[in-house]
């Protein structure tokens, strides 16, 4: 019931609302909570040959939250999606009761070749205008296939108990090609920069926060990002034996992670069954 307490999914890097399907199916807080899955602008069913970036998916975030009468909500973001959260909870920190950040890209924490990325991400801003001009005057690819995460990861769940199947799986999430087969490459091309932009000082957080991390995270150092997220106010830190996918390869202890966390933010006279 809008008005109440609500919990916002929000995906990650080239990826859509399916992402937290099975997290919905399956998630106990749909009985204290209201949850919102979207397609942040620019995926999905969210469509657009404009603009997108951290700005405007908090705008979005504002009028979607406004629309649905709620004074506040918990987001909970994965990877591209915790950045988002977190520039919405340092600029609209009175809209954010708590944020949970599922492999956070903290600038700090960056290694190896995503510290080169994260130094010319401007350049990608600037490559990304000028394939939306290219766009403009009509050459586009005129269709690209919505992509199923939810099918797909009940599939790709069955490779990972095999190791030449995992090491597949490693590849295919990690390819920038097959991200592009299913997203625009001019949003693909701004994601990246909007990924790689220093996130907001800890220091600007005032809410609690839970910091999910894979114990293979592919784009930070794992100290380093946990030195980070205990900067964070009311911190809580959970690691996680697996990749950059949690919600892909251990979805039960993610969500489980999720449920206790958010169980602890109710009320104390709330009763919690």
């Amino acid at each position: 019931m809008p008005g109440q307490r609500a919990i916002v999914l929000l995906h990650g890097l080239a990826s859509n609302m399916t992402r937290w399907t099975e997290f919905l199916i399956n998630t106990q807080l749909k009985s204290q909570w209201d949850i919102i899955r979207i397609d942040l602008r620019g995926h999905g069913d969210s469509k657009t040959c404009g603009r997108i970036g951290l700005e405007l998916w908090s705008d979005d975030l504002v009028a979607l939250l406004d629309t649905q009468n709620y004074a506040q909500a918990v987001l909970i973001g994965h990877s591209l999606g915790a950045q988002v959260a977190l520039h919405f909870g340092s600029t609209h920190a009175s809209r954010v009761q708590a944020l949970a950040l599922i492999d956070p890209v903290f600038y700090q924490a960056l290694q190896n070749k995503w510290q080169w990325l994260a130094r010319y991400h401007p350049l990608f801003t600037w490559i990304a205008q000028f394939v939306r001009a290219i766009n403009a005057i009509g050459l586009r690819r005129t269709h690209i296939p919505l992509l199923d995460l939810y099918t797909l990861d009940k599939i790709t769940r069955q490779s990972l108990l095999e190791p030449a199947l995992e090491r597949k799986f490693i590849r295919r999430y990690r390819s920038i090609w097959a991200d592009l087969h299913t997203f625009h490459t001019a949003h693909y091309l701004q994601e990246l920069a909007e990924m790689f932009r220093p996130v907001p000082l800890a220091s600007t957080i005032q809410s609690p926060v839970l910091v999910l991390l894979s114990t293979g995270t592919v784009f930070t150092d794992i100290a380093q990002t946990q030195v980070v997220a205990q900067g964070f106010p009311h911190n809580q830190i959970v690691t996680v034996n697996c990749h950059h996918w949690p919600l892909t390869e251990k979805p039960n202890e993610v969500r489980q992670a999720i449920e206790t966390w958010c169980k602890g933010l109710l009320p104390d006279n709330y009763n919690v069954m």
